[in-house]
């Protein structure tokens, strides 16, 4: 039986986690036979948006303790993961990805990767083992790992910032995977191109199940 551990970045798809997303891979990594543990860096949000209005509100909130409302409470600070425990690696989209794990949203291809998110995606890189990237989490595997065959849908932009930081984009529509064979990292598009909740379903499913079909 595989043992995933998800990436949270919070709560919510303008400053945190998309919680789609994280959910349907929670429940296609249970439903293709293997097990997961949720991990979230222990720091202060970027900023804190209202989801209703999509203004910034004047406060500040925890991303651990904002992935915790996803994962019911079970989760653990990111600095506790180690490589050695899990046999694959998978982060849901969100702006959180862009805001929190990294300042991609603000700076693009010069961003900056939270030292903990980075050191989880190198040790699973050199331990040869597989990471699945949802929505516009591929470019934190661009940042960190560089070259690697990766999609974000069909975002010109965003496609153009990936190949700055020396990976290879691929465009895909609902429900498709990248596969990189040598790097071992699997890439869906998601909420990057104007999707509902089935076709996210099946981007979750299909991701899932090709890291979960690896041999070993």
């Amino acid at each position: 039986m595989k043992k995933f551990a998800v990436i949270l970045s919070g709560c919510g798809v303008y400053d945190g986690s998309e919680i789609h997303e994280a959910t349907l891979s929670m429940l296609a990594i249970t439903k293709h036979g293997a097990t997961y543990d949720l991990f979230a860096p222990d720091i202060e949000q970027h900023h804190v948006i209202n989801h209703l209005t999509g203004e910034e509100m004047q406060e500040t909130r925890n991303v651990l303790v904002e992935s915790a409302r996803i994962a019911r409470g079970k989760i653990r600070p990111l600095s506790d993961f180690h490589p050695k425990e899990y046999d694959a690696l998978l982060l849901p989209g969100g702006f959180g990805a862009a805001k929190n794990l990294s300042s991609f949203a603000f700076d693009g291809p010069d961003c900056t990767v939270n030292q903990d998110v980075a050191n989880a995606l190198t040790g699973m890189h050199k331990a040869g083992k597989p990471i699945g990237a949802l929505c516009i989490s591929p470019v934190l595997l661009a940042k960190v790992l560089g070259n690697v065959t990766l999609t974000i849908g069909q975002d010109t932009a965003t496609a153009e910032a990936v190949g700055k930081l020396g990976a290879t984009h691929q465009n895909t529509s609902h429900g498709e995977v990248t596969v990189d064979k040598t790097n071992k990292v699997f890439t869906t598009p998601c909420y990057m191109l104007d999707a509902n909740i089935v076709q996210i379903a099946d981007g979750a499913d299909n991701i899932v199940k090709a890291i979960v079909g690896l041999p070993g």
